[in-house]
């Protein structure tokens, strides 16, 4: 019922681009981590292992050590840095709310109380024995240096790297990134279904950035695939 009501809030932009809103679209293709999954570890024995929005079922996951992969987990509050090395991770991905990516969030679904990276990193140091890798924010050596400075084991960065020539992020996207500003960016979950940190396009800007409408991730992005494709 919910995906329907989402369909019927997007039915305007599907008249727009000329698409029938109820043409069937290809559904969310991510699923939780799961026998298969873990199965193809085991076969392929990866050295490390990283998991976001918690740790799998934990026969899963001590199958996953056996094989020999090191075990990380995203943390986004003290809280599920801790229950993550409480409960097997090796090492904590303190995810601050400048991250780029979905929010990594499983213990909490407060939104609004997301610390930045640089408020977050030292409390998980001192919090949690494991090492650190700090993500959120950082593009260049002074944002390493800061990490290193505060804690961390390491450093994560990822939307830096969307405008380098071997990624497949599109012409429009690279524009768009070499124009944004320090506030160019918003919370929002009206995309997938989870709050991920994006530059507004005209349907966050319309429904979102937050809306109460969106299906639960994965599903929010099925009835929107068609739309993506046509603009």
């Amino acid at each position: 019922a919910r995906e329907d009501g989402w369909r019927a809030r997007l039915s305007t932009y599907y008249q727009e681009l000329g698409l029938d809103p109820a043409a069937s679209a290809n559904a969310a293709n991510r699923a939780p981590f799961d026998e298969a999954m873990c199965a193809l570890v085991e076969e392929l024995k990866p050295a490390v292992v990283s998991f976001h929005f918690g740790l799998p079922a934990p026969a899963l996951l001590q199958r996953v050590k056996a094989a020999g992969a090191v075990v990380m987990g995203s943390a986004t509050i003290v809280r599920e840095a801790i229950w993550l090395e409480e409960h097997g991770a090796d090492v904590i991905i303190a995810q601050g709310a400048e991250a780029g990516g979905h929010r990594g969030m499983f213990l909490t679904d407060a939104i609004a109380q997301q610390p930045g990276l640089f408020a977050l990193l030292p409390q998980v140091v001192d919090a949690v024995r494991a090492p650190v890798i700090a993500a959120g924010g950082i593009a260049d050596g002074r944002g390493i240096a800061a990490a290193f400075a505060l804690g961390a084991a390491g450093v994560q960065i990822g939307t830096a790297y969307l405008r380098c020539p071997e990624s497949k992020v599109s012409a429009l996207a690279r524009a768009v990134l070499a124009q944004a500003f320090d506030d160019s960016t918003v919370m929002t979950n009206v995309m997938s279904g989870r709050p991920a940190r994006g530059v507004p396009n005209r349907v966050m800007r319309d429904l979102g950035p937050i809306s109460a409408d969106a299906p639960v991730f994965p599903h929010a992005a099925t009835a929107l695939g068609p739309l993506k494709a046509a603009a």
